[in-house]
């Protein structure tokens, strides 16, 4: 029986041009490349310029998108920015992408925010959308500016992040209904807001009308991080008919490499089939996986028919895991 899956026809990413090493780093707060690099696997990160917006990272990204997948802006109906950082309270930092990429102008475009797993709920949210709506062709981008919410002076913190934007473009195509089809298979998102002081911003237009600062607690977040992405990636394979061996590659959030290591080991996955790139980005919140299916495309790894695997935990806690087919 036929039904229709949501297809990534194409992908892109879009880096600031400003690195900042761990060196550069310690040379502000008392940290080194050493320790940076053995607790997180972090050796430099990207930071927008001054002036340069969420929204323009994300139309370049977007851009880069549209034009791998072959399909003219006016073909798109649905746009979805993931981002904590917006331009600004509102409009939503998806209109100014729509305009600005001359997407047509009847087409739904609106802001997602679920911290570092906005992009799996994004892509869930359009997903949802094309299979139950009129809408046939979207664009799903991830964007973030960490650099404008981190406390510089803070060296648990400021270490961890950088900016970027990445972008998949999905289109509503017929399949078998099968294993074997192309498009998401399955998807799973969860969140629980007991944990909300373990990973927030001290500020917000109603609390304090202020942007406000990133807060942390590491050591809770590392805590439940692995157990909470192995269970939903364990009942998102349940919800597919799929076993972790039959992954080809696992583009999990790049927040921490020791969590993308020890999550690959808990659900049996071998390190290989991990895309990392936490080394060169950091942690790009909404904007890490996208990013790194940017960097797997571009370097070949990831091809047609290629079974995927995503998850994302962030702020909140909210978590969640999407299966794809190349």
């Amino acid at each position: 029986m036929a039904i229709i899956r949501s297809v990534i026809r194409g992908v892109g990413g879009y880096l600031p041009k400003k690195v900042l090493t761990n060196d550069d780093l310690a040379k502000k707060v008392d940290t080194s490349d050493s320790w940076i690099r053995e607790r997180t696997g972090i050796r430099r990160r990207h930071i927008a310029a001054d002036g340069e917006l969420t929204s323009d990272l994300g139309t370049a990204a977007g851009k880069m998108a549209l034009v791998r997948s072959g399909i003219d802006p006016s073909d798109i109906d649905l746009v979805i920015c993931a981002t904590s950082t917006p331009d600004q309270t509102f409009p939503a930092t998806a209109v100014r992408i729509q305009t600005r990429l001359g997407i047509q102008r009847g087409a739904a475009a609106f802001d997602l925010q679920a911290v570092c797993t906005g992009f799996v709920y994004a892509l869930s949210t359009a997903d949802y959308f094309m299979k139950s709506g009129p809408y046939k062709r979207a664009l799903v981008v991830g964007a973030e500016t960490f650099s404008r919410i981190i406390d510089w002076e803070d060296r648990t913190t400021c270490v961890l992040f950088g900016d970027g934007a990445g972008a998949v473009v999905l289109e509503a195509q017929p399949q078998h209904g099968v294993i074997q089809d192309r498009g998401i298979l399955a998807s799973r998102l969860a969140a629980d807001g007991r944990y909300h002081d373990s990973l927030y911003v001290d500020g917000g237009p109603s609390s304090t009308q202020t942007v406000g600062h990133l807060r942390m607690n590491g050591r809770e977040v590392f805590r439940h991080a692995v157990t909470k992405i192995a269970s939903v990636i364990e009942e998102t394979l349940v919800d597919a008919g799929l076993a972790p061996d039959e992954i080809d590659w696992f583009v999990p959030h790049q927040a921490n490499k020791r969590i993308l290591e020890g999550t690959a080991r808990k659900i049996g996955l071998p390190l290989e089939k991990i895309v990392v790139t936490v080394e060169d980005h950091a942690n790009t919140s909404a904007a890490s996986i996208p990013l790194a299916l940017n960097t797997a495309h571009e370097d070949g790894r990831i091809k047609e028919g290629d079974l995927v695997l995503m998850e994302a935990m962030g702020g909140g806690f909210t978590w969640g895991a999407v299966l794809a087919r190349w």
